[in-house]
C-alpha cells in the first residue's frame, strides 16, 4: 500500500490515478493548503501585474490560490513559469493561455526550479522584473528556497515573492495515526513530493523510529530529507504516474 502525503485535492487525484493503475494507495496529507489570513500583500501583487516581465508558480496549489476570486486582465506581455505539468495545467485551468505558460517539457528529467531556469534564462537581463507565487507559513510569510531568486539576481533582474495561500501541518486523528504507524513499520511505502512533508510528519509523530519505513521520493532532495529523519529505505523516482508505477514495481 502507498501513503501519498500531497495535499488534499493533489494526494485524492494522484489516489485515483494509481487506483485506475491496479495498485493499491491511501491519502494522508501531510500538509493542510489553508487561505491567506491577511490577503492586502496578495492584493497589492495583483495591482503590479504590469510592472512584472513573468510570474513564476512553485505548484498548481500557487496558482489556484492566485487567482481565486478575482478576474484579471493579464498585461498581454506576461509570461508564467511553471515548475511542471501539474502547475502548468494548473495555470490553464485558472484561465491562463496554454502560449503564455513556460514549464519544462514532459519528459524532464526533473521538475523543479533548475529545470525550468534552464528553459527560461533567456528572458532575464537588466531591468526584467519576476514575481515568484508561492506558499506561506502559519502567519503568510512567502517561505521556501531562494535559489531561483539568486540565478535572476546574478542574471540582472529583479525578483519579488507573495504568498498565495498558507502551508501548514494538518490535522492529525487516529486514522492517520494508525497509517502513519503501519508506514513506520515498513507494511506501506510512503510517497513523498515535498521535504516540508517529512519535517512535518516528523513533528506529528514525535519519537517515531523509521528504520523499518520504506519512501518512494520525487527528488534528490527530498531523499536527503528521508535518510535523515532515519527512513531504512529510500528510492528516488521521476514525479510521473508512468516512472512511479515502474518504481513502485522495483521497490516491492
Amino acid at each position: 500500500m502507498l501513503l501519498i502525503t500531497r495535499p488534499a485535492r493533489e494526494a485524492a487525484r494522484w489516489v485515483d490515478d494509481l487506483h485506475a493503475a491496479g495498485l493499491e494507495a491511501v491519502a494522508l496529507p501531510l500538509i493542510a493548503i489553508e487561505p491567506l489570513e491577511d490577503p492586502a500583500p496578495l492584493h497589492a501583487a495583483w495591482r503590479r501585474l504590469s510592472d512584472y516581465h513573468a510570474l513564476m508558480f512553485v505548484s498548481a496549489a500557487a496558482a489556484e490560490h492566485f487567482f481565486r476570486g478575482i478576474d484579471l486582465r493579464l498585461p498581454t506581455h506576461l509570461r508564467f513559469w511553471a515548475t511542471g505539468p501539474g502547475t502548468a495545467r494548473g495555470l490553464r485551468e485558472a484561465g491562463v493561455p496554454a502560449s503564455a505558460i513556460d514549464a519544462p517539457p514532459a519528459d524532464a528529467a526533473q521538475f523543479d526550479s533548475e529545470n525550468l531556469w534552464a528553459l527560461a534564462r533567456a528572458q532575464v537581463g537588466p531591468g526584467v522584473r519576476i514575481l515568484i507565487v508561492r506558499g506561506g507559513n502559519a502567519a503568510g510569510q512567502a517561505t521556501g528556497r531562494d535559489w531561483l531568486a539568486r540565478e535572476i539576481a546574478a542574471a540582472g533582474g529583479a525578483c519579488d515573492a507573495v504568498a498565495a495561500y498558507r502551508r501548514l501541518p494538518p490535522p492529525f486523528g487516529e486514522a492517520e495515526r494508525r497509517l502513519a504507524i503501519d508506514g513506520a513499520s515498513g507494511a506501506a511505502t510512503w510517497l513523498f513530493s515535498s521535504s516540508e512533508a517529512i519535517g512535518n510528519l516528523r513533528q506529528l509523530m514525535p519519537g517515531v523510529g523509521w528504520g523499518a519505513a520504506r519512501a518512494l521520493v520525487t527528488h534528490d532532495r527530498i531523499a536527503d530529507a528521508a535518510r535523515d529523519a532515519g527512513f531504512g529505505r529510500v528510492q528516488v523516482s521521476r514525479p510521473t504516474l508512468a516512472a512511479l508505477i515502474a518504481s513502485i514495481e522495483s521497490f516491492a
